[in-house]
């Protein structure tokens, strides 16, 4: 391995961030405060070329409504979390817990559930109609989330040595997100290296850390799997986080070949310093039979398609079961109207590397699926022992299984099937019509309760939860180093919590107007995420440039483009 990497140049990165632990350690609170204040400026200013980066990675067209996703997925999220944490900061500095007067609710099964959104008022403006809530493990009472709100930044004087962050190669937002979570939720000094993927965007993350560069408290670096191999198995380093596949971190951890099943069967891994991962799964949505008329069907089918079409399929959290009920009197109607948003979503280029042979591999696994343009719907998908439930295929791949049943009969089961057949436990969603909430009642809360995932959207899309900054954002707890599904442990988490178990999110059944007309107050139109939005690209830079700024004149185009897309 050694003979192909250029040692030098990572020990020289790994011995500077050696000196520069040092110096992060007597770095104040107020003072890395004012770190992210600048890290903030820069991202604003170096917006339009992160988004020109990405759009050269992703071979998109310019004018492709689609750049919308890059300026939502990149930018505007790293805006947002430099926003939130630097609150988080503010209020630790002042000696105060990121809890004080937020009103901590109750979740099932003697949880307490610490709302991130909306958290503000602009929250309420921009996300209206959506909610979102960080569930704590059972037992932990709200005196205990307020004094462990914090984490490391309780004592930022007592730093955790240098992580290693290995970069994903998918959203662009990813990368920087982490390495604050290393920096803030752990206080360790980072070492990012970059997916090849995205080596476009160095030049652009160097200008934008260049506060955090400048302090010693980050080096950024290029290479492939035998640099990465180099880093996490450097005695300098403590610990490491990837995002990534699950064979990726198994290669990590327990080695290649016959050599690492061995020690897989022994217990003894390769890897000697704790690992944390975000390695997506099979994610389900869960479609509960209920009264939707032609309007519903129609908006939700095109909101499954953007569950598994967004970045081109290419996300952890990409829908890629649809659950729905064999006895629902909608399901021919539903399964015509996904097979149409599929069909009409823009197209776009393979750009993930192995793309084509998943999508090939799909295809011979399942001879009967119906492929539009690259985009495979396999139906009529068995329950159990088959390849699509057990493999995160990471390219347009979508199956539908159907389960008998109505109302909380259903939702029983379908909740038992995602649990135990699907491989991952990153996300899940569930779309249910508001009279069918009313009528399951506390059943409802008992199947959100019972999912094993480490984000729930209720008629959203968990991929929302990445984008909401105070969410926390990573596998359902309990995973083990020789079973790891989705990963361990959480990132984003700007409050800081400790305890994390889960993120619930919950959004409007149907967007505005349509939903104001119907008695359900919310004033979110389609949202700017799906891909069938036409304005998503002046909604997204309209969104950069207000959070960035915050020029209220921006908000008002904000509104205007959203309401036209």
């Amino acid at each position: 391995m050694t003979k192909t990497v250029d040692c030098a140049v990572l020990d020289r990165a790994l011995a500077d961030l050696g000196s520069g632990e040092k110096v992060w350690s007597k770095t104040t609170l107020a003072e890395r405060r004012e770190l992210l204040s600048r890290v903030h400026v820069l991202t604003g200013r170096y917006a339009a070329d992160w988004v020109r980066a990405a759009i050269e990675i992703k071979s998109l067209n310019e004018g492709s409504p689609l750049v919308g996703e890059e300026w939502m997925s990149g930018p505007l999220a790293l805006l947002q979390a430099l926003e939130a944490l630097g609150d988080t900061l503010a209020a630790l500095a002042d000696g105060r817990s990121p809890l004080d007067g937020v009103k901590i609710g109750a979740a099932p099964g003697g949880r307490i559930a610490v709302p991130v959104l909306p958290f503000d008022t602009l929250d309420k403006l921009v996300l209206n109609g959506f909610r979102a809530d960080v569930w704590l493990r059972p037992g932990v009472d709200a005196g205990t989330a307020r004094r462990r709100a914090g984490l490391a930044q309780l004592d930022p004087t007592t730093t955790g040595g240098i992580g290693v962050v290995l970069g994903a190669g998918n959203i662009m937002s990813i990368p920087p997100l982490d390495v604050l979570y290393e920096l803030f939720a752990h206080n360790r000094v980072v070492a990012l290296k970059l997916n090849p993927i995205t080596d476009p965007l160095l030049p652009v993350f160097e200008k934008i850390f260049a506060p955090f560069i400048g302090l010693g408290a980050l080096r950024i670096l290029r290479g492939g799997a035998a640099e990465g191999g180099y880093l996490v198995e450097h005695p300098a380093v403590a610990h490491v986080h990837m995002t990534g596949g699950t064979q990726t971190h198994d290669a990590i951890v327990w080695g290649h070949g016959a050599a690492g099943d061995k020690r897989r069967r022994s217990g003894k891994p390769l890897l000697d310093k704790p690992i944390t991962s975000e390695l997506g799964g099979v994610s389900p949505t869960i479609v509960v039979p209920g009264p939707w008329n032609d309007d519903d069907v129609k908006f939700q089918a095109e909101h499954v398609a953007t569950s598994r079409l967004h970045n081109g399929g290419y996300n952890c959290i990409a829908v890629q079961v649809v659950v729905v009920s064999r006895d629902w009197e909608h399901k021919a109607q539903f399964l015509d109207e996904l097979r149409v948003a599929l069909r009409r979503a823009p197209q776009r280029d393979a750009y993930y590397p192995g793309s084509a042979g998943r999508v090939d591999a799909a295809l011979k696994s399942y001879p009967d699926a119906t492929e539009f343009g690259g985009r495979v719907l396999v139906e009529n998908l068995p329950t159990t022992d088959s390849p699509l439930l057990r493999t995160e295929y990471f390219s347009p791949v979508l199956g539908v299984v159907e389960l008998p049943g109505d109302g909380a009969e259903f939702l029983t089961s379908a909740v038992e099937f995602a649990n135990n057949e699907l491989m991952g436990t990153l996300g899940a969603n569930v779309l249910a019509h508001p009279a069918t909430l009313a009528e399951l009642g506390p059943a409802f809360d008992h199947a959100i309760e019972s999912l094993r995932y480490g984000t729930i959207a209720v008629n959203a899309w968990t991929g929302l939860a990445f984008g909401i900054a105070r969410a926390a954002w990573g596998a359902y707890p309990g995973h083990t180093l020789a079973d790891i599904q989705s990963g361990t442990g959480v990132v984003h988490n700007a409050l800081l919590l400790d305890d994390v178990e889960r993120t619930v999110v919950r959004g409007p059944f149907r967007p505005a107007p349509r939903a104001l007309l119907s008695g359900m107050f919310t004033l979110s139109p389609k949202p700017p995420w799906f891909v069938t939005n036409r304005t998503a690209v002046a909604t997204g830079r309209d969104l950069v440039e207000f959070y960035a700024r915050r020029r209220y004149a921006k908000l008002l185009k904000v509104f205007c483009s959203a309401l036209a897309g």
